[in-house]
């Protein structure tokens, strides 16, 4: 005989949302003055401030680093920021931003293990802070060496954009009679022959500046020796663009007629350099315009390389032929340039600090640890390793998971 159960028992599955804590990073970002002669860019305007202080972070701002873009210390104040008269004070966060690459007295002032955020500019880099920064086990990243998904780098892409339409604003000063030049108008008006800009290098700045140049009347005429970047700029800026690769009795004959010389060939993490010689610039006419956007890289002229140097004046005459070298032209328009480069930092941050910090963030992201030129006191880059003919080091030895 079977009976039946006194009471019924079922189970019934119920799902739960299940909580899971995300890694937040807070993060102590200090921002210094620059103490180089023409660097007025900043890092963050007080809107990204702002936005990094609601997220938990802290910024330590030395006294007056916003006035050469015009924001006020109660400004950057008002957005959360502390300021701070001491630069040393500055140097006690754990991550310090940036523009030019930290002097020697700087990396001293750096706490050990700490990391710092810059350009790259090449000249003024040294072994003996290279040195300092292996015994203090730094972390170096510039933002030339940080890529997107795509291979494309935001920081150098944002400013080369810069670079390229102030190069033919700027040109277009040094040739009027108010600046000492031959009196030309950039681009032309009926019954008169129009200015010759010559371009080298079809990456982003040249294509700005030949844009910029071709919308003002001007003719133009663009050099590279990838026939892909050329191909590129025809299709997007018409066929009355000429171009052509870097054949010296092209460029000869070329250099002959130019009023103008624009220099933006990229050299960051390529093999080699493609430079223009010195006889190329003796055969421009009297007069000309050089200018060279590519100083912080090395130069792209014989003739601008002396330039390099710290020091060493903007403005000069060599050959008959005016040449303007700046570290970085952005710099005449650094409130535009800080405005681009903030928009950048303010999602890179907020990676960053849901990512488990600046290690956590380069373990996961390859094109945001490729940035680094040092990690933990270690060479990892090639490209700057070779330019100082130091040993260089894999970073993912340092990444566990990477």
């Amino acid at each position: 005989m079977i009976y039946p159960p006194l009471k019924s028992t079922s189970f019934v599955v119920r799902e739960f949302l299940l909580k899971i804590n995300k890694t937040h990073s807070a993060l102590t970002i200090g921002i210094p003055k620059e103490n180089t002669r023409f660097e007025k860019r900043l890092a963050l305007t007080p809107e990204a401030v702002a936005l990094l202080i609601d997220e938990g972070h802290t910024v330590i701002l030395e006294s007056g680093a916003g006035l050469p873009i015009n924001y006020s210390d109660s400004y950057y104040s008002e957005s959360g920021a502390h300021i701070v008269d001491s630069k040393a004070a500055v140097f006690e966060a754990n991550l310090i931003l940036k523009i030019s690459p930290p002097t020697l007295q700087e990396v001293r002032m750096m706490r050990p293990r700490a990391t710092v955020f810059s350009f790259l500019q090449q000249p003024l880099l040294s072994s003996a802070v290279f040195e300092v920064m292996a015994a203090k086990r730094i972390n170096a990243l510039a933002y030339d060496l940080v890529y997107d998904n795509d291979g494309s780098s935001p920081f150098a892409t944002a400013i080369a954009e810069i670079e390229g339409a102030s190069a033919v604003t700027l040109a277009a000063e040094l040739m009027s009679n108010a600046n000492g030049g031959k009196g030309i108008l950039m681009g032309g008006v009926p019954g008169v022959s129009p200015t010759e800009v010559v371009i080298i290098g079809a990456d982003v700045a040249g294509t700005i500046a030949a844009r910029a140049a071709l919308g003002l009347g001007a003719m133009v005429k663009v050099f590279d020796n990838d026939i892909n970047k050329l191909r590129l700029m025809e299709h997007n800026l018409g066929h009355s663009l000429f171009t052509s690769t870097l054949q010296p009795n092209v460029l000869r004959n070329t250099f002959l007629s130019a009023d103008v010389l624009i220099g933006a060939m990229e050299y960051i993490n390529k093999p080699h350099r493609d430079i223009i010689s010195e006889d190329l610039i003796k055969e421009l006419k009297q007069g000309a315009i050089v200018i060279d956007l590519r100083l912080a890289q090395g130069g792209c002229f014989e003739t601008t390389m002396e330039a390099c140097i710290p020091g060493a004046p903007t403005l000069y005459q060599k050959h008959g032929v005016l040449h303007f070298c700046e570290m970085s032209i952005s710099s005449r328009v650094a409130r535009t340039a800080s405005i681009a480069m903030s928009n950048i930092f303010a999602s890179m941050f907020m990676k960053m600090a849901n990512g488990g910090g600046v290690v956590g963030l380069a373990q996961s992201d390859r094109g945001f640890s490729s940035g680094f030129y040092m990690f933990s006191g270690k060479m990892v880059n090639v490209y700057v390793a070779n330019l100082f003919n130091l040993p260089v080091n894999d970073i993912g030895l340092f990444l566990p998971g990477y």
